[in-house]
């Protein structure tokens, strides 16, 4: 899928006011899994079993052995999320972590082409559940991811959302979120990765 990079420095982020009111944000560690892993399974694995490991150094390995993966990630600690939840219920997601822990992106080809200095964090992906999309749940995750970002010492954060300007896009289809919601964030564009 095309993106963009997006980078920020989160000492510099305003938080956006209005979203998602009604949601909580909770770290994925060993206490929220069962959490994490029920929205897994209500979705098939997410995106046909990825099991939020494509960016991770397993890729895309495809198999049954993809839950128990990461679920050894988040007991290592090496697995870092902010969950959503309406309730008891874990409804999304924002994954974030060190490069080192998230080696894979889509287009790195050109990414690798034009970088500078490496990011302290990057954000890879998003998941909504398909009952809660619309509502504000993206935009939470993001918040939640950053704020996480923030206790665990900040830094540079980048990112590779899509620009749906003057175009329609499934929200089904956008693993990495909307342009404009990073931006709404703090973040600045700083060059294009693929067509969008």
């Amino acid at each position: 899928m095309p993106m963009t990079r997006v980078k920020a420095d989160i000492s510099a982020i305003p938080a956006p006011a209005g979203d998602g009111t009604h949601f909580t944000v909770r770290p994925l560690t060993q206490a929220t899994w069962p959490d994490f892993a029920a929205l897994v399974e209500r979705h098939k694995g997410v995106w046909g079993g990825c099991w939020c490991l494509a960016f991770h150094a397993e890729g895309k390995e495809p198999g049954p052995h993809r839950k128990a993966q990461k679920q050894q990630r988040v007991q290592a600690g090496t697995a870092h999320a902010a969950l959503v939840f309406n309730g008891a219920q874990c409804v999304g997601w924002c994954q974030f972590g060190p490069p080192e822990e998230l080696p894979r992106i889509k287009h790195l080809r050109v990414y690798t082409q034009g970088q500078g200095e490496p990011p302290d964090w990057r954000i890879t992906c998003f998941f909504v559940d398909k009952d809660h999309r619309g509502q504000g749940v993206a935009a939470t995750a993001l918040t939640g991811a950053l704020d996480q970002i923030a206790r665990l010492g900040g830094g540079r954060v980048e990112s590779y959302p899509e620009d749906t300007t003057g175009r329609q896009v499934s929200a089904g289809f956008l693993y990495n979120s909307r342009l404009a919601l990073f931006e709404a964030h703090g973040f600045e564009r700083e060059r294009r990765l693929g067509k969008h």
